[in-house]
């Protein structure tokens, strides 16, 4: 049977200002309705013999892994959580042996969540060629068939003819320089190392074993003292932060002498870059692609997105990426839209939040938006979803006050419980215990005054709480 693994670990952070540490660029609907992890999990679901499939992703986004599997209706195979990063060959490790639990002879099509993929029927026909390998006990990376001498990504060369299916590796190479790929790209022989891979989980796991054994250990102890919550695998921390951090190439792939490669053309992307989001969009005829609010005013081959509830206007520039949030907004040339990153880290060297989430941020139970603050007080929109509950707690530091904009409000304030309909209020004493709950089956929306002399996010002391939060 065939596990799909979707590796969720990314942080995505050359697409910022939208990809922050909150919601990193597979939570984003970059291209249509969906999100990449969602485009990810229903590509699997339509291949044959399929199972549920297994994410490994983090802690802090396992909420938003389940809430996207539930509104696309698919099933979660388990959603394994690493408690620290420790790179891809740890990661599959964990999946591999989370399959075999229910399936000793699991065959894994491990993904990564934040990669594109327009024509499906032709992937479909890879991963039927590269099953076919792993029944043979090859373990097969996919192998995108470039088109242009890209120095961005790893290659593969590929060595003689596995019948019809595929290619022994002959070897992995880094990423090239541009005369390099130039080369490659005249060659014929390489493909781009797409970061895909499937195999038998028994057979990773073996080579695993003889290539880094003390990945395979570490992963063995941690998975064996891994704890179970709804769908959740919780991993053992101290175990698993004991493994190397090493990638499945550099691990195995570049080791074993079982390696195969696919080669497969299937319009991939793996959205590196806002350049690349650019290049794969459906654009104007001048060349634009445009999304929100956007007046482009004699403006050729540029990206230009605008938050909600804003207009961009652009009058004379091209090859401009400009991407606007409600707190923050990037313009840059289209070929250093890589340099992105160095902004990231700048964000992180002077202390600021940016980086780490948006203004709006995502909750089990919902979200909140910080529509505005200054000295001693800050306003938010919460939005509660249907049957959903904020934890029992209180504040040391701060008084509240809440005006119910829609639906109906169930409040928890010390000893008294009550409803609270459209228009009403009430008010939340600094050290009241209190909680907000919403019991019917329409969102609760309302505004939230916080006043005192500290208004951070944790100044919250959690004395229950549906979602195992601490």
């Amino acid at each position: 049977m065939l596990h799909p693994v979707v590796l969720s670990g990314g942080s995505g952070t050359r697409l910022w200002p939208l990809s922050r540490q909150d919601r990193p660029k597979q939570f984003l609907a970059l291209m249509g309705e969906r999100s990449l992890y969602q485009e990810t999990v229903l590509r699997a679901a339509g291949l044959p013999g399929v199972q549920a499939p297994v994410t490994v992703c983090s802690e802090a986004h396992r909420f938003t892994v389940g809430e996207q599997l539930q509104a696309i209706s698919v099933a979660s195979g388990g959603i394994v959580l690493e408690p620290v990063a420790r790179n891809t060959a740890p990661a599959i490790a964990l999946a591999a042996l989370h399959a075999q639990a229910t399936d000793p002879d699991a065959v894994l099509l491990v993904m990564p969540a934040d990669h594109l993929i327009e024509d499906e029927a032709a992937f479909r026909e890879a991963v039927g060629r590269a099953v076919a390998l792993a029944g043979d006990d090859w373990l097969v990376a996919f192998g995108i068939t470039p088109d242009y001498a890209e120095t961005g990504y790893g290659y593969i060369q590929r060595g003689e003819a596995l019948d019809s299916a595929g290619f022994r590796i002959d070897r992995f190479v880094e990423k090239p320089d541009r005369e390099t790929a130039e080369r490659y790209l005249a060659d014929g022989g390489y493909a781009w190392n797409s970061g895909m891979f499937l195999f038998r989980a028994g057979r990773y796991l073996e080579e695993l074993g003889t290539h880094a054994p003390a990945i395979l250990a570490a992963a063995r102890h941690a998975y064996a003292e891994s704890g179970t919550d709804l769908d959740f695998i919780r991993i053992d921390a101290e175990a698993f932060a004991a493994s190397p951090s090493d990638s499945i190439d550099y691990a195995v792939m570049e080791k074993t002498d079982r390696a195969a490669v696919v080669p497969v053309s299937c319009g991939w992307s793996d959205i590196g870059s806002w350049s690349s989001l650019w290049a794969v969009a459906e654009r104007d005829d001048a060349g634009n692609k445009t999304e929100g609010d956007v007046m482009a005013v004699d403006t050729r081959d540029s990206l230009v997105r605008a938050s909600e509830g804003r207009l961009v206007a652009t009058v004379g520039v091209d090859d401009l990426v400009i991407i606007d949030t409600p707190d923050a907004t990037l313009v840059a040339r289209k070929d250093r839209v890589q340099e992105v990153k160095a902004v990231v880290d700048r964000l992180k060297a002077d202390g600021r939040s940016e980086h780490l989430s948006h203004r709006k941020v995502f909750r089990p139970w919902g979200s909140y938006d910080s529509i505005g603050m200054g000295p001693r007080f800050q306003v938010k929109r919460i939005v509660v979803k249907p049957g959903a509950a904020l934890s029992l707690q209180k504040h040391q530091h701060r008084a509240e006050h809440w005006v119910v904009v829609s639906g109906v409000a169930e409040v928890t304030c010390d000893e008294r419980v009550f409803e609270l309909r459209e228009n009403e209020s009430t008010f939340i004493p600094r050290g009241s215990v209190h909680r907000l709950r919403n019991r019917g089956t329409a969102p609760v929306e309302l505004i939230e005054v916080q006043s005192g002399g500290y208004l951070g996010e944790d100044d919250i002391v959690r004395l229950e709480d549906v979602y195992g939060r601490a």
